[in-house]
């Protein structure tokens, strides 16, 4: 079975490049914005042609929050007009489509956990096109699977986890949002629950929300990250109004896994644990030479 993963040089691209290997049923091709530039929406029909392949796991995503709304129109291109082109396709040719959202599809006024069901209000253009993105995919492909995700960290790329590792080494105190609730989500998890998918439940589709389990603000993470690194650093927990930003983030957006969980008999790791296993990734140096992984344990 031949899967491309769309957007294969970001946090959850950079995890399926990391275990394919391990996965000899499964053929990867992996795309970046050097092979399929999103932006150019006239060439994306034609390179999915050429390659053909069986699933279509798209990571691909505008997903600067705060420049998203000054650059609406980028986010909307690759949010949701590729996608657009991408679920219709895979409808056209009997694929199947894995395509990831976000939880900033919900305003964050709930105070329960949000399920699959729960309406969605964003607060922000980015949200905005994401979910105008998932829309698109479910309606042109009912067949697809449309998996909403938050607060994605991993040992690759930029995200909280290494922010503030590196502000932490490097300054006395941090100031940490604290009344902005959710979870956060390792893309290990994540990669290796799409994997699973796509091998033993090939027919399943719809929406499913997926994170690690506990119910955290910001600070809190933070605190988490100070204790498993033994980092010396003070942290200051502030409000969402003190810190100010572009885009407006949802206070609580907390994802509800009873489906996911039932769904693919699933028991998820509460956020600690899955941190705790990226920090021993990170604590190897790991490059990626195209699809080859070198791990240098002197790091």
């Amino acid at each position: 079975m031949k899967v491309l993963v769309i957007g294969s040089d970001g946090q959850l691209g950079l995890e399926f490049q990391k275990i394919s290997n391990s996965y000899d049923s499964l053929s990867w091709v992996f795309s970046t914005i050097k092979t399929l530039d999103l932006l150019k929406l006239d060439t994306i029909s034609s390179f999915l042609n050429d390659i053909n392949p069986s699933v279509i796991i798209n990571c691909a995503a505008y997903t600067s929050v705060d420049k998203a709304e000054t650059e609406s129109e980028l986010a909307d291109i690759i949010n949701y007009k590729a996608v657009d082109i991408i679920s219709n396709w895979t409808s056209d040719n009997n694929k199947k489509l894995v395509h990831i959202s976000t939880d900033y599809v919900f305003d964050g006024l709930s105070k329960l956990p949000l399920s699959e069901n729960s309406n969605t209000n964003p607060i922000n253009e980015y949200g905005r096109s994401k979910l105008k993105g998932e829309i698109a995919c479910l309606k042109n492909d009912p067949n697809s699977i449309v998996i909403r995700t938050s607060w994605l960290y991993s040992s690759f790329g930029k995200n909280f986890v290494k922010t503030m590792i590196d502000l932490m080494k490097k300054n006395k105190s941090v100031k940490v949002v604290n009344d902005q609730i959710g979870s956060p989500t390792y893309a290990h998890d994540l990669a290796r629950l799409i994997i699973e998918i796509i091998i033993n439940y090939k027919n399943e589709s719809g929406l499913f929300h997926y994170s690690n389990d506990g119910e955290i603000s910001w600070f809190d993470f933070a605190g988490s990250i100070k204790e498993l690194y033994n980092l010396d650093c003070k942290i200051i927990g502030v409000s969402s109004k003190e810190f100010k930003t572009l885009a407006k983030r949802p206070k609580y957006s907390l994802l509800n896994k009873s489906k996911i969980k039932t769904t693919f008999n699933l028991e998820i790791p509460n956020y600690k644990k899955s941190l705790k296993n990226c920090f021993f990734v990170s604590c190897n140096l790991i490059i990626i030479f195209g699809h080859h992984i070198v791990v240098d344990s002197k790091y």
